[in-house]
């Protein structure tokens, strides 16, 4: 396991973090206490400090599996949430409320890193004047050690980090083998303002294990888009063509990024971790094969 500083926070976590959808059962809904017990108690065991929830997650099931999961090991991790749920106002008030809520739920007095959880619902006019003075309070308090904004909007994050009140941003699929933008857009942001960068969907939800979220299939020009750009990749596909050819090269081009600091993936059983650690051992692409697939698609946003 490969390990980093989150920022200028100075905590110290895991390359490779645990995502929380799954175990709150947003994608598999066998999923039980039992198993997201296993599953969070197997990531620990393999090195992973980095755990990522939200209230979200299954309605705050994903907060209270990782409650359980967590009791006598609250010290081995660096725990991060978010606020607020969605249908829900992002007024001061509700944030706070929101917090304390998953404080209940995850069975701990604080976390590590509190998150404004989707900016596009929130906007930045109420996350400037609402959630984010909320989550300054709540760090006075004691009850948050950090402070994050989530977008999947890279550009809305740009006077979040220019305040120089935030310590992290959450973007997903924005540095993936077939959209890597974040490259030319987000990272000289972050690297400028000591802004540490969490990334969610490596697998670009799941088009690089060859398994779409079933909402992308409302979208056939962009499937079409990078099923074309997965053709251009075909020097990267392991296993001569079989599906999920290319979920190791896709993680191991993430977690070599020195301009990520923590790449989430999910997890829905002790085995799906095992296997995700594998691809956090330090070794990348190679600065030859890196440099060929970043000369294929520069500013060339997936979904654009």
């Amino acid at each position: 396991m490969q390990y980093t500083e989150l920022g200028k926070t100075g905590i110290r976590v895991s390359k490779l973090g645990l995502g929380g959808a799954p175990i709150g059962g947003d994608f598999d809904f066998t999923m039980t206490d039992e198993i997201a017990v296993r599953t969070i108690h197997a990531a620990i065991d393999h090195g992973i400090t980095f755990l990522d929830t939200a209230p979200l997650y299954g309605s705050g099931e994903s907060e209270r599996r990782f409650g359980l999961a967590l009791r006598g090991k609250r010290d081995k991790v660096v725990l991060a949430t978010k606020a607020v749920m969605r249908g829900e106002p992002y007024t001061y008030d509700n944030t706070i409320k929101s917090v304390e809520d998953s404080l209940r739920r995850l069975q701990t007095d604080y976390v590590d890193l509190i998150q404004l959880h989707e900016l596009e619902t929130c906007g930045v006019e109420a996350g400037m004047n609402e959630t984010l003075p909320a989550f300054l309070k709540l760090k006075e308090q004691g009850k948050v050690r950090a402070i994050g904004v989530n977008a999947g909007k890279t550009e809305m994050l740009q006077p979040f980090i220019e305040s120089g009140l935030i310590d992290t941003v959450q973007t997903f699929a924005k540095y993936t083998l077939i959209d890597y933008a974040a490259k030319d857009v987000l990272f000289p942001m972050t690297r400028k303002h000591g802004v540490a960068v969490i990334h969610g969907s490596p697998l670009w939800m799941g088009i690089l294990a060859d398994r779409p979220a079933k909402f992308l299939l409302k979208s056939p020009a962009m499937l079409e888009e990078a099923e074309r750009r997965k053709e251009l990749l075909a020097f990267l596909r392991q296993g001569s063509g079989e599906p999920g050819g290319f979920i190791e090269p896709a993680m191991r081009f993430c977690l070599g990024c020195p301009d990520i600091a923590v790449t989430l993936s999910g997890a829905s059983s002790p085995e799906e971790v095992a296997q995700n650690v594998k691809y956090c051992d330090g070794v990348g692409l190679g600065a030859d094969v890196e440099e060929r697939v970043l000369a294929l698609f520069p500013g060339r946003a997936l979904n654009e």
